[in-house]
């Protein structure tokens, strides 16, 4: 069984020395330099959740929620990078043939091919059942059109796992960016991860291969993109926590300088009241985070619902603890100059993303009816 507590000095380590310190310019400019993608690659983080055989770094789940936290902690934007990489590093490496297996999983495990996870549709996103996205058979394979909206990490992605509609049911496929017929946008202007460097993409009779074909045709809901969306829920979850610890640390900071003041504020009841939640979800979030990583770990089915409960609680959580660390900080929250806005931001886009609060909460509910 996995160490339930791994070790995180080296990933905690680069983060303090090459991520947080920049986070607020990545922000800023609304995406991560191809120098810190490249850092990436050569920390091996791309492929933390492959094996080894194909040159990923091997992590057991665990200590793979331990590295996003991390990432979390210092960019929330890198890590909705890593998020949906792993997503589709994952889905090749479980679902893949013989030949996607060998085509990609090298080059995903060293970042030189970038994933990104294609569901989310102009009108509907948590709904898979409502796809509009079509394939359509042809002589050679499929014809793919349709729309994708708000793709993370899309423009820079060289292989997207796209899911449509064809004549047997919903089917998942690995697009090549360079397909003809495939046109990318970048959207901009979002309220929060706005370094995660977001893509609109559209289909227009884009042909695919029969080899493009990624799991059983028809039946992607079942499989593909169930186990592809427990990986991102994860991955988010675990960010959380890093939203939730960074929010502490600042607050702790903050209100523990006295400055000018005759104490300082840690002093007030109320502001003692903020800080013991913080201090209490970030280590209940965790703990809930671990709990899902083990039970991943174990071939545990019961992995799923641990996991929409780790990212439920952990998201509402980082969402409270944001707003209350703005809340402490002042007008200077408010102001580009401290990270507790950015949190605020960023903390928001987790309630949405990988199920939204609501989703969680009439899927959470049903263990209550068992």
């Amino acid at each position: 069984m996995p160490d339930p507590s791994p070790d995180t000095t080296a990933f905690r380590a680069v983060v303090d020395a090459e991520i947080a310190p920049h986070a607020d310019r990545f922000d800023r400019d609304e995406r991560v330099p191809d120098e810190m993608l490249a850092r990436l690659g050569e920390l091996g983080w791309w492929g933390a959740i492959l094996p080894t055989d194909v040159g990923g770094a091997g992590m057991d789940m665990v200590t793979l929620g331990a590295l996003h936290e991390e990432v979390g902690r210092g960019c929330s934007s890198m890590r909705s990078l890593l998020t949906v990489h792993s997503m589709v590093a994952h889905a090749v490496a479980r679902w893949g043939s013989a030949d996607q297996r060998e085509r990609w999983l090298p080059r995903l495990a060293s970042g030189q091919a970038l994933g990104a996870f294609c569901l989310t549709e102009p009108e509907g996103g948590s709904d898979a059942a409502q796809l509009a996205t079509t394939a359509t058979r042809d002589t050679s394979g499929h014809l793919l059109d349709g729309q994708k909206r708000w793709i993370t990490g899309g423009q820079l992605a060289t292989l997207l796992l796209v899911f449509a509609r064809t004549e047997r049911g919903v089917t998942a496929f690995l697009v090549e960016r360079d397909t003809p017929g495939l046109t990318i946008r970048p959207r901009t202007g979002m309220l929060g991860t706005t370094a995660s460097m977001l893509a609109e993409i559209d289909f227009d009779r884009c042909p695919l291969g029969a080899d493009a074909v990624l799991g059983p045709e028809g039946f992607a809901l079942a499989t593909v993109l169930t186990g592809v969306l427990d990986i991102g829920r994860y991955s988010v979850a675990c960010g959380c926590v890093g939203i939730l610890q960074a929010c502490m640390e600042a607050s702790a900071g903050h209100t523990g300088r006295k400055g000018n003041r005759p104490a300082p504020l840690g002093d007030h009841q109320l502001v003692r009241q903020m800080l013991t939640r913080m201090v209490t979800d970030v280590r209940a979030a965790r703990l809930l985070c671990r709990e899902a990583g083990r039970l991943k770990d174990d071939n545990d089915p019961h992995t799923i619902m641990a996991t929409w409960i780790a990212k439920y609680f952990a998201a509402t959580a980082a969402s409270r603890a944001a707003a209350d660390a703005v809340q402490l900080h002042g007008a200077a929250g408010c102001s580009t100059d401290h990270p507790v806005q950015r949190y605020y931001r960023d903390a928001k886009v987790m309630e949405i993303i990988e199920g939204s609060t609501q989703i969680q909460e009439v899927q959470i509910a049903e263990e209550a009816y068992k």
